[in-house]
């Protein structure tokens, strides 16, 4: 049934202004608005995710967005000059950097949205 749709995925913010801030100045993905209380982060091929202010927001606990990388290290050197604080769970190994190294996947690195939401930064070497 769904196919051949073009779908598309969204998650809330509690200040969409901050978070507009955050998307498109610290992070430097494109965000452009779509109507009053809703905007997109504009990614490469077309995949653009929405976003919209909730008053009743609660974060996201799992991770809601992804930031493939060629280099891991680089990425968590340049967000944490832009001020981005990286979480730290219980069980990952993580380095002084935030970053995991595990046999289970890619190294990864998981920082919060001014909303609380969970993304992460991996590196990926098809970048």
């Amino acid at each position: 049934m769904f196919a051949e749709t073009k779908a598309f995925s969204g998650f809330s913010v509690n200040d969409l202004a901050a978070a507009k801030t955050f998307y498109g100045e610290t992070l430097g993905v494109r965000v452009s608005d779509v109507a009053e209380g809703l905007a997109q982060l504009e990614f490469a091929g077309g995949r653009n995710v929405l976003f919209y202010e909730k008053s009743d927001h609660t974060p996201a606990t799992f991770t809601i967005l992804n930031f493939p990388v060629a280099d891991v290290d680089a990425a968590v050197g340049e967000l944490t000059k832009r001020g981005v604080a990286f979480e730290r769970y219980e069980g990952f190994g993580q380095d002084e950097k935030g970053i995991a190294r595990g046999p289970e996947g890619p190294p990864i690195a998981w920082f919060t949205d001014p909303a609380g939401n969970v993304l992460a930064v991996l590196e990926d070497s098809g970048v």
